[in-house]
Parts: structure tokens; sequence; C-alpha cells
């Protein structure tokens, strides 16, 4: 008689930190078709919505102030044009006025769109950084943000050495000081959405989604068959 075959050994079972061990939550992911997601620390601002956002927010700053700013110049248009009988000379009085206003809103709008571009792009920049080397978000990391966007700010201002050292000194002072108590609020609030957002998804829902998604696998194994 042949001797009786050995048992074959189970299935060695994947280590906690193992690359084949997967969560519950990604193994969700993986069944309903997607991949696992990696989001990032509650409040963490993507640096290039941020950048588009300060740009934008730039652009229509700048193209108000100078649009503002030239209610005077036009009360000054109008006078000229009262003063005058002529239909050329109160055409010609205001085509320019409406040239020179366009052309003042348009580099009043690129300007604020640039500063505040550069500022928010800084900004982020740093705090994303400050981010990936401590490991954690905090308020220490916006306030550290702010404080280093104001003092380079202040730094590239024209002046004397002496007066760009002072620049840097107030403009970090100033940034922290702005961005600690707007870092925790926006921290708070950000911790608050995203414990309502879980609050909200209540195990019905999610037993739902899984026996659709269940049913969704069958119907293709069914068809695969066929």
């Amino acid at each position: 008689m042949p001797p009786p075959a050995a048992p074959t050994p189970p299935p060695a079972e994947p280590l906690p930190n193992s690359p084949d061990s997967t969560s519950p939550t990604e193994e969700a992911e993986a069944d309903a078709g997607g991949t696992p997601s990696r989001a990032g620390p509650v409040g963490t601002v993507s640096w290039g919505t941020g950048t588009l956002v300060g740009v934008f927010t730039g652009l229509l700053y700048g193209g108000a102030k100078e649009a503002n700013a030239n209610v005077s110049k036009d009360a000054e248009v109008m006078l000229k044009m009262g003063s005058t009988t002529d239909k050329r000379e109160q055409y010609r009085l205001m085509r320019d006025a409406m040239e020179k206003r366009f052309i003042r809103v348009a580099k009043g709008s690129l300007v604020g769109g640039a500063r505040l571009g550069m500022f928010t792009a800084t900004f982020f920049g740093i705090q994303n950084l400050l981010i990936e080397n401590r490991g954690v978000h905090d308020v220490f990391n916006i306030v550290g943000a702010g404080s280093a966007t104001a003092a380079a700010f202040g730094l590239i201002l024209p002046g004397s050495p002496m007066w760009r050292a002072r620049n840097v000194l107030v403009g970090s002072a100033l940034g922290a000081g702005i961005c600690f108590p707007l870092g925790w609020v926006q921290l708070k609030l950000a911790e608050k959405a995203n414990l309502e957002i879980e609050n909200s998804k209540s195990p019905s829902d999610l037993q739902g989604n899984q026996s659709r998604v269940g049913a969704a696998i069958d119907r293709l194994e069914n068809s695969l068959r066929k």
C-alpha cells in the first residue's frame, strides 16, 4: 500500500503590516470596483486648489479696487463733456475714458491675481511641506506657513537692508498672530464636518450598498457562465 499523503499545511495568514494585508474598508472598496482611498489629514487643502482660488480672488479684488478708484476720474470726464457742445468731442472724450478705464481695471486685475496667487501658492506649499516633514497636521503648521510667507514677502519689498529686516520681523509676527486663531477655527470646523459626515452614514445604507454590489457581481458571474 502507498503511504498516506501528508496533510497540506494551512495557508499562512498575512501579517498586519505586510503588503498583502488589507483593511475591511479597503476590501470593501476593492469589491466595489474602486481603489483604496488615501485621504489626507483633516483640514488640508490642495496646493493647486488653493493657488487657483487665490488667483481668482486676486483678480476680482484688483479689478473691483481699480473700478472704484475710477469714480472720481469719471466725474472729471463728465465735467469736460458738459463744457463742450461738440458731439464729436464728447464722443472722443467718452471713448478715451472708457479705454483708459478698461486698461486700468485689466491691469489691476492681473496684478492682484498675480500677487495673491503667489502668496497662496507659497503659503500652501510651506504648509504641505511641514505636514509631510512632521507627519501631523495641526495649528502649528498653519502658523509656521503664515509666518514664513509673510516674512518672505516682507523681505522682497523695496528698501534698505534695515527696512527689509524690519519688514521680515513684523511680517513674521503678524503672520503668526493672524494664522493661529484662523487655523484653529479651520481645523475645528473640518473635524466637526467630518464627524457629521461619518454619523450620517447609517449601517442600513452601508448594507444596502454592499447588497447592490453583491447582486451586480452575481449577475456578472451568471452572464459569464452562460
